[in-house]
């Protein structure tokens, strides 16, 4: 329904005939565990005219993959995952096919990305080989064996008895004929052994290396064809049982290897090739280099898809460790091929073994033509490992802490790597820890905020470089923490750090831990700098000012507790859990509790947690948080309570005492009518007491 050949106007014509139509099914790569199943991966179809075919992708859509043109007239082709064979008036003539190629692209996601690669669906096909016969008619094709079937008309079998009859040499090597040759004129019946995968592999890898030296497409072009050869074996479902497994798997690497090897010497378009067929060839970084640098000071020449392979390469967490000389040899290629990469790749865990001397001397040489504050900073990783210190300041000095913070950002393995899936702080960031936390800390910040370390990662790091127990939070770690909040704008990033900042704060003040360096910022600098942490309330200081001595090593933690609680950010309701450890710690627990509850809107519930703890604060809290519909609470709760715990204590509370009759009553004289008043005042409360408030209420709005 989607192919329609061109026909002749004055009816049928002959060369548009099609024959040989097939479905050729690919099944997903074998494995040990699945050999038993076969699951449909892609679906071929093949048809073909006298002087022409075509080959077509049939799985979620209809794609032409590949057209094959014929020197001479077909009579019937037959399409195997690894080659066409066609029979033409003349020959057997066999083509290579895509079917792999697309094959494997609908089986795995990461071809065509840096990790894996595969020739394209779309390479020109080739002719592999043409083998002459008298008279073809038919084929079929059966495991490793074409089954040709040709019949011979008179005056082709004389000229078949004649002795130059041979005329293709290889020919009789791998053909069995089931006739006799001295039989009558008719037909024949040959079985023709197909080449092994391997051998033809190794056949065409040697015929490429004639194309090696010139650094022609050709070469590639061989090379992918003897991949793509190698790559349907190993689609092939009965890969597992076949004899050639490990050659098969070595020849695969090897393949990858030698295109590798292409795309890493030649000029091409696809240049950066050469970093996926490297990575599935299985070479480390120190063959490759052996395999493409020659020894000793001679000047190279080196291609992009080499730059690109080890540029890429020394970018990522390998845990490969390059030797010293090839270390520098390296910073060799990369001071005449690519400097300005030169501060980066000497940041990269492979080049720990580079001498840092030598390191030295090609960073102070790109520095005269290209300067940069990286560079500056990779000048003194470097005077660190040499251990000139003088030098390590004077590189510091160069620039302002904020454009050193910039420096971090655009190569943040000067400060941390990975190994073995863990971050590891560099002995620049030991170093920094030692004389200037700060700059550290403003780093790692910079770092999260252009999305360069995770929260989790910064946790391990700072625990690392602080030597703590995988549960214990070193002091550089809330620094951080406290820092990040300043800068942060991400609402579930921002609760989570408010929760682990409370966490600590509540962790230390329970236990009475000081922490272990000065904190880098004080209660009043986050208040200053951040509007998470909020001014601490007067009836909270007021708590707070009868303390007891006990607390005072701790009052920063404390403090900045309050002020987080006092601020307008922490979900309070997710961090109660978190408090709990503090609800019997005296005035700070009670300020926490007090706080809580009124932060939740339960300010019935402070009042009597304040009357109960710390009376004469009642009503400073009322004055701060009693305002708008909360007022009621003036005389619907604490004027009752007072009366009635004044009533109880007599003359032996005067905090009680005072706080009724200085402000509870005069607020609610202000507040209420004369009757709601009088009906809320004890019946047996003394008259001389309530009068001047009562006096006081009636002439504000006299009674009707």
């Amino acid at each position: 329904r989607r192919f329609t050949p061109d026909q002749s106007p004055f009816g049928f014509c002959e060369d548009t005939k099609l024959h040989s139509l097939q479905l050729l099914p690919m099944y997903q790569t074998a494995q040990e565990d699945t050999e038993s199943k076969r699951e449909l991966l892609s679906l071929f179809c093949f048809f073909s005219l006298p002087h022409v075919g075509y080959l077509y992708s049939v799985g979620k859509s209809v794609e032409l993959i590949s057209t094959y043109q014929y020197s001479e007239k077909s009579e019937q082709a037959v399409l195997t995952p690894q080659f066409l064979h066609v029979v033409t008036s003349e020959s057997l003539q066999c083509f290579t096919v895509r079917c792999s190629a697309a094959a494997a692209r609908d089986e795995d996601p990461y071809i065509d990305t840096t990790v894996k690669a595969c020739p394209p669906v779309a390479l020109d096909v080739c002719t592999l080989r043409m083998q002459l016969f008298i008279g073809p008619r038919a084929i079929c094709h059966f495991k490793n064996h074409i089954v040709l079937l040709t019949k011979a008309d008179t005056e082709d079998i004389t000229e078949r008895r004649k002795p130059t009859r041979r005329m293709l040499s290889r020919k009789a090597d791998s053909i069995k004929s089931r006739t006799d040759s001295e039989s009558e004129p008719g037909w024949n019946l040959y079985i023709i052994d197909t080449v092994s995968t391997i051998q033809l592999y190794r056949e065409m890898v040697d015929y490429s290396r004639t194309y090696e030296n010139v650094k022609t497409e050709s070469c590639i072009h061989l090379l992918s064809e003897a991949h793509l050869l190698v790559r349907a074996a190993l689609m092939d479902p009965a890969f597992l049982r076949s004899d050639e497994k490990e050659e098969l798997l070595t020849a695969f690497r090897e393949s990858c290897a030698f295109l590798g090897d292409c795309y890493s010497r030649f000029d091409t378009k696809d240049y950066h090739l050469a970093l996926p067929y490297y990575r599935m060839s299985g070479l480390s970084m120190a063959e490759v280099l052996k395999r493409l640098v020659s020894e000793g000071d001679e000047i190279q020449t080196y291609e992009r898809g080499f730059m690109f392979y080890l540029t890429h390469s020394l970018n990522e967490d390998l845990n490969e460790e390059l030797s010293k000389e090839s270390a520098n040899k390296v910073l060799q290629i990369f001071c005449l091929a690519d400097p300005v990469q030169l501060p980066h790749i000497l940041c990269s865990p492979c080049m720990r073994n580079v001498c840092p001397l030598t390191a030295m001397k090609y960073l102070q040489k790109v520095e005269k033509m290209m300067p940069s504050v990286v560079l500056t900073l990779a000048k003194a990783f470097m005077s660190l490992k040499i251990g000139n210190l003088t030098m390590y300041e004077q590189e510091m000095n160069s620039y302002k802490e904020t454009t050193l913070v910039c420096g971090f950002v655009g190569q943040p393995k000067l400060l941390r790597q990975r190994g073995e899936g863990a971050v590891i702080p560099t002995e620049f960031a030991v170093h920094l820890k030692e004389t200037q936390p700060g700059l550290l800390v403003a780093a790692a910040v910079a770092l999260h905020e252009n999305s360069k370390m995770e929260l989790e990662e910064a946790e391990t790091f700072f625990k690392m470089l602080s030597g703590n127990s995988k549960d214990a939070v070193p002091q550089l770690l809330v620094d951080f923490w406290e820092a990040l909040l300043v800068m942060c704008s991400q609402e579930e990033v921002l609760q989570e750090l408010l929760l682990r900042v409370t966490s600590q704060y509540v962790w230390r003040i329970s236990r009475r831990q000081l922490p272990e360096t000065k904190p880098l910022k004080t209660t009043e600098d986050l208040i200053n700098s951040c509007n998470h942490f909020g001014l601490i309330f007067p009836w909270v200081t007021s708590i707070m000012s009868v303390e007891s001595p006990s607390d005072k090593g701790y009052c920063e933690d404390i403090s900045k507790l309050q002020s987080l609680l006092c601020g307008q950010s922490i979900n309070v309701a997710s961090v109660l859990p978190v408090l709990e450890p503090l609800a019997e710690a005296g005035s700070v627990g009670l300020a926490v509790r007090a706080l809580c509850s009124s932060c939740l809107g339960k300010h019935e519930e402070a009042i009597d947690q304040l009357l109960r703890g710390c009376p004469d604060v009642a009503v400073l809290y009322a004055q701060h948080e009693l305002k708008g519909d909360s007022r009621a609470v003036w005389w619907n709760k604490l004027l009752p309570e007072l009366c009635e715990r004044t009533r109880l204590s007599g003359s032996d509370c005067p905090a009680l005492v005072s706080s009724l009759k200085a402000e509870t009553l005069s607020v609610v004289a202000m507040e209420l009518e004369l009757r709601d008043f009088l009906s809320l005042l004890p019946e047996d409360g003394t008259a001389a007491f309530f009068l001047p408030h009562l006096l006081h209420c009636s002439q504000r709005k006299p009674l009707t």
